[in-house]
């Protein structure tokens, strides 16, 4: 066998099918990765509200936008509607809060500790992305909660869904056409 720089032996070709098919693999995905790492950057929103003028001209407050329906549940499908909708915005927002948390975790992390502690910067930078990612497996959790939910009214209303349902689906006659001769 072939000796490496490091005077360890070498555990075969590089391009042998069998054995290092894949030995570049890691590395190709860890530099993408690295690269990644560096580029990314968070997006900043700045958002301005001057509601001083509009409260005292209406005479009311006005009324924030709502990721969810209201919560009006007097039909089956407003059930669905709403454990849908909160379903799809607690992926989301998980999604989203997930990302946050290793984008702080990365800024945080360049931020030199005050003590000099080696690697003391990721350690307290990994203490406090560990509560945003906390609060993404809730929202997961939030949206696990919301199929179950729904998958528990169909179960438990059956008898009343499937009652209201034969009504409203009338099984059709077979029509004859008396113009086909």
């Amino acid at each position: 066998m072939a000796q490496n720089t490091n005077g360890q032996r070498a555990r075969g070709p590089v391009n042998d099918p069998k054995t290092g098919k894949f030995a570049n693999a890691g590395a190709a995905a860890g530099g993408f990765v690295g690269a990644l790492g560096g580029s990314i950057v968070p997006p900043i929103n700045v958002t301005v509200n001057n509601n001083r003028n509009a409260a005292r001209a209406g005479g009311g407050g006005s009324h924030a936008q709502s990721l969810l329906p209201s919560p009006e549940f007097t039909s089956p499908a407003q059930v669905r509607n709403y454990c849908n909708t909160l379903r799809a915005a607690g992926v989301t927002l998980s999604i989203e809060v997930a990302m946050a948390a290793e984008i702080l975790k990365g800024v945080l992390a360049a931020v030199p500790d005050p003590d000099g502690r080696a690697f003391g910067s990721r350690i307290r930078a990994q203490k406090v992305a560990r509560k945003m990612q906390g609060a993404a497996n809730d929202l997961r959790d939030a949206a696990k909660k919301a199929a179950a939910c729904y998958s528990t009214f169909q179960q438990e209303y059956e008898e009343e869904i499937n009652r209201v349902r034969h009504r409203a689906r009338k099984p059709q006659q077979p029509v004859i056409n008396w113009a086909q001769q």
